[in-house]
């Protein structure tokens, strides 16, 4: 029986974006406590920026490694140990006492949530075959933003019920469950149905030169189109979402903890569209480079409206501003789709890696850039007002990198069944 034809395709496929699910919804639940978290520890703004910022450095700096690990000797070892490593970090963070401990907590959640995304990738694209691959990453993104999503009004309200420390040790349990439950469907079961099948992705990179690899993709135009892209359409949003946006809601607009959750549901909801109608666009026009340009254009527009209204546009305004920008985050995954038409398949977790790290890279320098903003402001002028609008230059510059990115992107039109032969220097 081949893989790419069983039913038992679609098990992996829903196991594995169950675990995308519960670990892209601990990226950002941590920023529905920030304000107790400060008071319970007593620590600055800036201490949650970098709180922040060092899961995402984490995730960001082994990008790159991961995709190389991955390609070599398979995803499947790195996704169930990522799960349990996340689900690890989830409870040491519901336990600490002293904010080092918190700090070594989110570094456990990153190496754990450095896993998925390269390695989703490649199990789907072992699982799937080219024309299903196109259709279902656009469902994986989804995914993303459900985990986000999850992470807002559901979170918060288990948080309201248990407290803060029991919901994340609650969280943290079912992440390390999920690893078992990838062991059975992506090791256990396969052992039993499939005996000789093998996986020409891995097989393939071995006989690779890691260096000249590394150094074909530092001297790729399109890959470095790709990073810039990334970084402009996702860091943004994610950094100011996992850290600034609920605080925000509730200084500016004096929304309670829940109201502010429930804002930044509609950037949520907004992601939830925009990963599969502007997959749906592209495949409609028969490219993808058009209407990603649109999308970035359209967020740098969106973040500008903060600083033209000085941080506090009107409520009806921010709603639509969340929406949008939320609508573009989602459309982050026509990245991969220009990986996949670009590049070849056995590289494509260290290509995937790569472009991904741009987008992580920005969420790691967000929320502490931000952080830093608030509290010069707050210790000069006591205006929260005025740094909030300052922190909003920030993204807008994010969001110019992006555009630069995005309208570099060389599109390479192929017939659907043809795979890359090579990576090209351009």
């Amino acid at each position: 029986m081949d893989q790419q034809n069983s039913r038992f395709r679609w098990v992996v496929f829903v196991s594995v974006l169950l675990t995308y699910l519960l670990m892209s919804s601990q990226r950002t639940a941590p920023g529905l406590i920030t304000e107790q978290v400060m008071k319970d520890f007593h620590v600055t703004a800036t201490t949650i920026g970098l709180l922040t910022s060092m899961q995402f450095f984490v995730y960001t700096s082994m990008q790159i490694p991961m995709g190389i690990l991955a390609d070599r000797f398979g995803p499947n070892f790195f996704l169930i140990i990522g799960a349990i490593v996340t689900g690890l970090g989830t409870i040491v963070y519901s336990l600490g006492t002293h904010e080092f401990i918190l700090f070594f907590a989110r570094i456990l959640t990153g190496i754990g949530d450095a896993t998925i995304w390269v390695n989703l990738v490649l199990i789907l694209s072992q699982w799937f075959k080219v024309k299903e691959f196109v259709k279902l990453i656009g469902f994986a993104g989804m995914t993303g933003s459900l985990g986000f999503l999850l992470a807002t009004v559901p979170f918060s309200t288990w948080i309201d019920l248990l407290g803060w420390r029991a919901a994340f040790f609650s969280a943290g349990i079912a992440l390390c469950l999920t690893g078992i439950l990838l062991y059975i469907v992506l090791v256990k079961k396969p052992r039993q149905l499939f005996h000789n099948e093998s996986v020409t992705v891995k097989d393939e990179i071995q006989h690779q030169n890691i260096s000249v690899l590394l150094k074909r993709i530092v001297l790729n135009r399109q890959a470095w189109a790709l990073f810039f892209c990334h970084f402009g359409v996702v860091g943004g949003y994610v950094g100011f979402i996992s850290s600034w946006a609920v605080p925000y809601g509730m200084n500016m607009y004096d929304l309670t903890r829940s109201d502010a959750s429930q804002l930044i549901m509609v950037g949520l909801i907004g992601a939830l569209i925009g990963a599969p109608l502007t997959s749906w666009i592209s495949s409609q026009l028969e490219t993808i480079k058009r209407p990603y340009v649109t999308v970035h254009f359209i967020v740098l527009t969106c973040w500008s409206a903060f600083l033209l209204f000085k941080g506090n546009p009107p409520f009806f305004m921010l709603v639509m501003l969340f929406f949008i920008i939320g609508f573009g985050f989602g459309a982050s995954a026509l990245t991969f789709a220009v990986v996949r038409q670009s590049f070849p398949i056995r590289e494509s977790g260290l290509v995937s890696g790569f472009a991904n790290t741009g987008g992580f890279l920005s969420a790691v320098l967000l929320p502490g850039f931000f952080g830093k903003v608030l509290d010069h402001f707050q210790s000069v002028s006591g205006s929260m007002t005025e740094g909030y609008f300052y922190g909003f230059i920030i993204p807008v510059i994010f969001s110019l990198i992006g555009l630069f990115g995005v309208s570099t992107i060389k599109e390479m039109r192929q017939p659907e069944s043809a795979e890359p032969e090579s990576l090209r220097l351009k």
